[in-house]
């Protein structure tokens, strides 16, 4: 070291002055790059700016088949009651979203100049899934709906395996996080959840602050510039927070949020002072409220129309009353078949959904079709032998697809995964299954009440005497792992909530 030392002091000043002014590049870097990566850093937004700013490949497509077309499909000739009409003020609330959208979301046009875009006034939140289709979907009509409670921005991380599955919502616009996001590739990283979580700020501030022995409030506390908020189902009792009023305040103060969840929160923002007055505004009917997001944001895109349209043309379109089965078991090796048969037959046959066997004669000879989604074919096998030889008398049995088990990562899966879901919302009596998203999401697309088969679950038995299956009071769907203050039976919740009929730990909204 003495020696490199001396030779250094020996050397040529122009060979000193620059290794000096490499040591010192090199030490403002680190620096700038500290301040960049602190979200108290007033640079820290720097790069979202600029990530915004970025071209993308993507531009939004305003031809929709199935936006203009789905009327068509969704009205039935049997028994289908009218779907629920939106409120005018939930429709005025839409297209001031749409402006809000335009002006501050990314880029879409390319003749625009960037110059022209400014997010000085813009705050967004970022939907990061990573669960199921279904659960996806709850998720981001949960996202959406705090998006519009809060005059933010939705952006959507979906990865590649939700490509081409809905149309882009919002004219002239994309709804896709760009590319160039600085952490677009770690939002649900362990890593990125320690360092830059509302949880993990809480309890931050919470522990120095009993160190001081002071009274702690966020709203004393300056407010990053990004925040993630983790609402997954393992989330811990500071994250949970996030549902209190007055942590909403100091929320609403970052410009950047990332929602990192996948399930249905809206029955806790209805329990939500700060935001109970304007939801009763945009629904008056309380529980039709995923409908009316659902119907409004998750348009099928073409090539995922033409699969959906193609087959229900094919099969199910002749029918004068089509049943839709959603059939999900979550562990095949430890509930049996014949278990979750001997329910769905009990259910449907008791509640005169189908006959009570081959031998009785269909009522009227009204034509049935029956439309099974599950992930194993054996239940189609099994009701198609029960009834789909009776075609000539009224019944015939189909499905589109059995993947065998769930798969993440596949855009292929999730692509037949709704395909499936849009089909069942085409029924005019739906079958579903006990704890499934899946269901609640095709129930509430379709506006219909479905029969909720209670499936055998070894982790949580039911008692002989309990009905096979419940009709569900309406079409809202449940949220499974709400924080413990949002029950209704706890002080101070007067919200429209209630324990949903197939989780007793769940929440759902039951109305006014």
């Amino acid at each position: 070291m003495g020696r490199r030392l001396t030779e250094f002091l020996n050397s040529s000043s122009s060979g000193k002055f620059r290794l000096i002014l490499v040591a010192a590049f090199a030490v403002v870097s680190l620096l700038f790059a500290a301040a960049l990566l602190s979200p108290e850093s007033p640079f820290f937004y720097l790069p979202l700016r600029i990530a915004l700013s970025s071209r993308r490949p993507r531009i939004y497509d305003p031809t929709c088949d199935s936006r203009r077309d789905h009327h068509s499909y969704s009205a039935t000739k049997y028994h289908r009651t009218p779907s629920p009409q939106p409120s005018p003020y939930l429709l005025a609330k839409l297209r001031d979203y749409e402006d809000l959208h335009r002006r501050c979301g990314p880029l879409s046009d390319p003749t625009l100049n960037p110059q022209e875009f400014r997010t000085d006034d813009c705050k967004f939140v970022v939907y990061a899934p990573s669960q199921g289709l279904g659960n996806r979907i709850l998720g981001l009509s949960s996202t959406f709906l705090y998006a519009l409670l809060t005059n933010r921005v939705l952006l959507v991380e979906f990865g590649p395996d939700m490509e081409d599955l809905f149309c882009e919502p919002f004219p002239n616009s994309t709804w896709y996080l760009p590319e160039t996001f600085p952490f677009r590739f770690q939002l649900q990283s362990h890593r990125f959840r320690k360092a830059y979580s509302f949880g993990t700020l809480l309890q931050k501030k919470e522990e120095d602050q009993q160190k001081k022995e002071g009274k702690f409030s966020l709203l004393d506390s300056s407010a990053p510039a990004l925040l993630q908020i983790f609402l997954q189902d393992k989330y811990n009792d500071y994250d949970k927070l996030f549902f209190r009023d007055e942590n909403q305040g100091f929320v609403h103060r970052v410009p950047w949020l990332a929602l990192v969840h996948d399930g249905y929160l809206i029955p806790c923002l209805f329990q939500m002072q700060s935001f109970r007055s304007e939801l009763e505004k945009l629904f008056p009917d309380q529980e039709t409220v995923f409908h009316h997001l659902a119907k409004y944001l998750l348009s099928p895109s073409n090539e995922a129309w033409e699969h959906i349209t193609g087959f229900y043309k094919a099969y199910l379109a002749k029918a004068e009353e089509r049943i839709g089965f959603q059939i999900r078991v979550f562990e095949p090796k430890k509930t049996t078949f014949p278990a979750v048969m001997k329910q769905i037959m009990s259910c449907t046959q008791k509640h005169r959904i189908l006959p009570q066997s081959s031998e009785v004669p269909l009522r009227n000879g009204t034509s049935k079709s029956i439309f099974v989604a599950s992930l194993s074919r054996k239940y189609y096998e099994e009701i198609d032998s029960m009834y789909g030889e009776r075609s000539h008398g009224g019944i015939a049995v189909y499905q589109a697809s059995h993947e065998g088990k769930q798969h993440f990562g596949d855009n292929s899966h999730n692509m037949k995964a709704w395909m499936d879901i849009y089909l069942l919302s085409m029924s005019d009596v739906l079958v579903t299954s006990s704890m499934s998203t899946f269901g609640y999401v095709a129930a509430g697309i379709a506006g219909v009440r479905p029969w909720i088969v209670m499936i055998p679950d070894p982790y949580h038995p039911r008692g002989a005497d309990e009905p096979s299956c419940e009709r569900a009071v309406n079409i809202e769907p449940c949220f499974h792992f709400p924080p413990w203050f949002a029950y209704p039976d706890q002080p101070g919740t007067v919200g429209p909530v209630a324990r949903c009929e197939d989780v007793s730990w769940g929440l759902k909204i039951v109305g006014g």
